[in-house]
């Protein structure tokens, strides 16, 4: 039975109470914002938030130093676990371009937009590449095929899956085939509007 070494993780909140003279409740929290100091900063564990995994390895006291084995996503931070959730509605879509601005804001230590984030125009998933369906196909191959046969299935782990997976979805070339979609797109939505237009 394998071994493995698991990184967990929980956030706890750091706060500080300090009292800022200012005109307006949103100059009083730019300063406090801008405040540098906090010494007096106190750790809120009442507050603290859900244990997740953060790193996984093959072996024993192999953290940062084994093979790193994949974290399932369901182990995952609840609040990266929604962020991957794809929505397609105008509602949402509106709601995380606005929070990628602000995001980027904070990483940039600017402050956040004034005017209104325009939405992207949507964009469409033509393909997928899944390392279960990679996974399925390992057996066959193995096989099949002369090259591989001093292979068993279970000699591929999930980790080269997933290196395999990034590499191809990082240099494989599919603009004949975006290009060939967006072309049929094009076709059906002039057809579309011919048709809603009585032509």
């Amino acid at each position: 039975m394998p071994t493995y070494t698991v990184e967990t993780t929980y956030r706890v909140p750091v706060y500080r109470q300090r009292t800022y003279h200012a005109a307006t409740p949103a100059e009083a929290c730019r300063q406090a914002i801008d405040d540098d100091d906090w010494s007096n900063n106190k750790l809120d564990y009442e507050a603290a938030g859900e244990t997740y995994v953060t790193g996984i390895w093959l072996g024993v006291d192999a953290a940062y130093s084994g093979e790193t084995v994949p974290v399932p996503s369901h182990f995952d931070e609840t609040i990266q676990r929604k962020a991957a959730q794809r929505r397609t509605d105008a509602y949402w879509l509106a709601r995380a371009t606005a929070a990628i601005a602000k995001g980027e804001a904070i990483i940039n230590g600017a402050r956040d937009p004034e005017e209104p984030v325009v939405a992207p125009r949507p964009r469409h998933v033509l393909a997928e590449l899944q390392e279960d369906c990679v996974r399925d196909q390992i057996a066959a191959i193995v096989e099949t095929d002369p090259e591989f046969a001093s292979l068993t299935a279970d000699a591929v782990s999930d980790g080269d899956i997933h290196a395999a997976c990034v590499s191809v979805a990082a240099n494989i070339d599919l603009s004949e085939e975006i290009g060939a979609a967006e072309f049929r797109a094009v076709i059906a939505a002039l057809r579309a509007a011919e048709r809603a237009n009585g032509g």
